[in-house]
């Protein structure tokens, strides 16, 4: 399975901005749909954004307009760009890949809390 290895969390006022990255240890184009979702204390589990083989994106309506998910130039990585931070922004974010490439069973898994085929540690968002 391909690995994952978020960076870029940390603590930021609200209203603020942060970049998050995922360095996949392979090329994901051919085999996964990228995606990121948050998990905070007490809360269930809630996919944010995905990217599919040719660029689609899907958002949640929580982080529609706030959030940018994209790959960058370095294709083996996928960043989530995150502004108008808020309060309730505040979680641990994973960096989530899942076949097939198209998407079409990432919001499955997402919404149904099932295993990805394969997520990072996580990097935790602080916004006060």
């Amino acid at each position: 399975h391909v690995q994952l290895v978020e960076s870029g969390g940390g603590s930021v006022q609200a209203g603020g901005s942060l970049r998050l990255s995922c360095e996949a240890s392979e090329d994901t184009d051919s085999r996964y749909c990228m995606g990121w979702f948050r998990q905070a204390p007490g809360k269930e589990r809630e996919g944010l954004a995905s990217i599919d083989k040719d660029g689609r994106t899907t958002y949640a309506p929580s982080v529609q307009g706030r959030f940018t998910i994209h790959e960058a130039n370095d294709k083996n990585t996928v960043n989530l760009e995150m502004s108008s931070l808020k309060f309730e922004d505040t979680a641990m974010y994973y960096c989530a890949a899942d076949p097939p490439p198209e998407c079409n069973n990432w919001w499955h898994v997402s919404r149904e809390l099932l295993e990805f085929e394969a997520r990072g540690q996580g990097t935790q968002v602080t916004v006060s």
